[in-house]
């Protein structure tokens, strides 16, 4: 489950930016969204090629 709480913990991390840029428009913040979206796109590819892997060597 490490990797369930990896995802959770970086979905968190982005929760008080994201209220920061839409519920105040702080600019700064949706700079910082948009990087932990980047950083969990890449997170999530890794995922994918893993558990294709996984499934393949069995």
């Amino acid at each position: 489950m490490s990797r369930y709480d990896e995802l959770t913990g970086l979905v968190e991390g982005l929760g008080s930016d994201f209220a920061k840029f839409y519920d105040k428009g702080n600019k700064a913040a949706g700079t910082r969204v948009r990087k932990g979206m980047q950083t969990l796109k890449v997170w999530a590819q890794d995922v994918r090629k893993e558990v294709q892997s996984q499934k393949n060597a069995s």
